[in-house]
Order: structure tokens, then sequence, then C-alpha cells
């Protein structure tokens, strides 16, 4: 914990624990998959190991997260939001969409081993089996005691944010969640009075804008922090859309909210700082399974980030934003090699810069500098 003037959050982008991840954890999953030129998980596996060396199997579940979790300890912060690119279900109703992505619900103590907080659910993965996998999400959750946003059974449950408590504090930090459909999500996954499914936006408009916040006026007490999580974009290349950055700058202008956290694209894209607010506009990958796999290795979306945002309680503004870089290797977080974290470095200041804001080494870690 930051102390009482400040609040500590710790963000990640993408969080896959499905296919192949699955399949080293304790309990996996069938390994059956739909896709085109593989149709099973433990082929992922395999790939990995021809680019990295042996992975263990039916590993504990603190595995995966490696050097992560020393970090996190470390840092202490008063709460820990991921977006869950994954159905936690047993479910064989796939989604006729080629890439599936699904963990047994056995495994999540591998998000409980990281005293994860909240799953923001708006993505383009979490009905890959259905309603009936969405369902047995939202309940293995549930009862693992994370809270989750963006996704529910029914729309009101889907708007609704995610409400941590911070003990001691006298507030809250709200997590409002939604998938656009240029990340992939499909209209149709949209729910409804009558019907379980995701928070979808279809376009970037002044209404999507106004709908949030109707429910952050609704919702918002004194000293509440408010994130607004979205899945947008593609997946590849450093562009922002000028539909995101008025979007996101509009969340904050007139929804009131303190971080915009963005997510979908495999790697780490710019970070803006507007009004003293920050927008991520794509945190990257976290945990995946996609070692090995060939055709964009010029990313390096092997190199993947913690993201710790400190706010003033009083204001929400941004005080501190550190950036950690860890690299993905035989399905672990590690702490990278001295020239693979320059090059990171170098890159995400690249690409900050053309937004007001500059990246370099800290004490423990990156710091975005802006203003």
């Amino acid at each position: 914990m930051a102390g009482d003037a400040t609040i500590t959050l710790f963000l990640a982008g993408d969080v896959m624990t499905g296919r192949g991840v699955d399949q080293i954890l304790a309990h996996p999953s069938s390994p059956r998959l739909y896709e085109q030129d593989i149709d099973s998980a433990l082929d992922y596996v395999a790939l990995a190991e021809r680019a990295s060396g042996p992975i263990p199997r039916r590993v504990e579940p603190a595995y995966v997260w490696g050097a992560a979790l020393e970090v996190l300890d470390a840092a202490r912060p008063d709460a820990r939001i991921i977006n869950l690119e994954t159905a936690i279900t047993t479910s064989d109703d796939a989604e006729p969409k080629g890439i599936n992505y699904r963990m047994h619900p056995a495994n999540v103590d591998v998000l409980t081993a990281a005293r994860i907080d909240c799953c923001v659910l708006a993505n383009n993965h979490v009905l890959d089996w259905g309603v009936a996998g969405l369902e047995e999400t939202l309940a293995t959750l549930e009862r693992a005691g994370i809270r989750t946003a963006g996704a529910g059974r029914d729309a009101a449950a889907a708007r609704a944010p995610a409400t941590l408590e911070l003990p001691g504090r006298g507030a809250r930090v709200l997590v409002v969640a939604i998938g656009a459909t240029d990340s992939g999500v499909p209209p149709h996954w949209a729910a409804a009075p009558d019907r379980p499914g995701v928070w979808v936006l279809e376009e970037f408009t002044a209404a999507g804008v106004e709908a949030v916040a109707r429910v952050v006026e609704a919702t918002r007490r004194a000293g509440d922090v408010v994130v607004a999580s979205i899945h947008w974009g593609g997946n590849w290349g450093y562009r922002i859309p000028d539909a995101h950055r008025r979007f996101a700058h509009a969340l904050i202008e007139r929804a009131g909210v303190d971080v915009v956290h963005g997510h979908s694209s495999h790697h780490a894209r710019a970070i803006e700082v507007h009004r003293g607010r920050p927008i991520l506009y794509g945190c990257g990958d976290l945990l995946h399974d996609y070692e090995g796999i060939a055709g964009y290795e010029h990313y390096r979306n092997d190199l993947v980030a913690l993201y710790l945002l400190t706010l003033d309680a009083a204001t929400g503004e941004l005080r501190r934003l550190r950036i950690v870089p860890l690299q993905v290797r035989r399905f672990r977080l590690e702490h990278p090699s001295a020239a693979d974290r320059a090059w990171f470095r170098d890159t995400l200041d690249r690409e900050c810069a053309r937004l007001g804001g500059r990246v370099a080494e800290g004490e423990d870690g990156l710091e975005l500098g802006w203003g």
C-alpha cells in the first residue's frame, strides 16, 4: 500500500492462461482445438519448448507468474486488475471463430496465486465456449473471490462496475469495462436484458461516452477512483487511431474517468497523460502461449510489462507511473536481459514521445515522464 495520500494500482493487459498454458497446469482441459492448422493445445507447448527449452508439467499455480510475484510483493498495490482473455470452463460448445481459449476451472488458483482483485471480461475470447462457458467463468471467479467487469448474466450486470474496496481507506476503485468490435468482439456477444454477454461498443461515439458517464455517476462516491478498461484495436502495430484518442479524452473530460486501461495489442503501445489522467492505449500481453509462433518477431511480444500507477487519493491525478519489463520464457515471467530491457525501454519511449511523454530508467523500473 502506497500510503494514505496515494492509491497504487497494478494493471496488466491480456492474461491468456488457456490453450498451451492450461496444458501445463495441474488440471488441464481437453487439448482439442478447432483451429485451421492446429487441433491440439499440446502443439503450442511443443512450439514453446522448441523455442525456449523444456517446460515442466503439472506446475504449481505461481509458476507462470515467476518474477512478477516478487515485483508485486514489493510494490504492494492497493488493487490488482487484469484483462482475462480466457474463458474458465469445461464447456465444449466452441464458438465457430477459429481461435478458442479456455482454462479448466480447477486451475483458477493460477489467478489467486497473484492475488488478482478484478478480471476484466469485456474482450473477444470470454464467450469462446458459448454462454455456458461465460456463465461458468463468472461463477468460478465469484467463488474465488475475484470481481469481474464488462460481462455478466444480463446487460445490467455487464455494465455494472466492479467495486474494489480499499479497507481502511474510505475509498473504492470502480472498474468499468467495454469490449470494442474493432478488437474482434462479435456484435452478437452483446449482453441484453434477458441474455448473458459483454458490454459491446460498436462505435467510438459521444453516446458511448454518455453511457459510461451514466454508470459512473450512478455509482461513484467521494474519494472513489474510476478505471475504464477497454479492449480495442488490432493486435499489432503502434499507430493509435484518432477515434481511440478522442474517446479516451472524452471519458476523462465527460465521464470523470481517472484511468483509461487499454488492451488488445499483443505488445506495449504508447501511454498518454491527459489532464493529469493516464491513458494506456495498449498494455500488451502479460501471460500467453505464443512462444515459438513465427510472423511478428519484430514486435517482441515476448517482452511484457507490469504497470504500477500511483494516484493522488484526493484528486485521482497521476503521481507516478512505473513500468516493469519482464519476458515470457517457457510460459513463465522472467527478468529480461539488459539488452532486451533497453530495447523495450527505447521502443516505448519512442512511442510515448509522440504523445508528449518520455520513458526512462528509474530506481525500480522504467518511469514515465510527462508534462
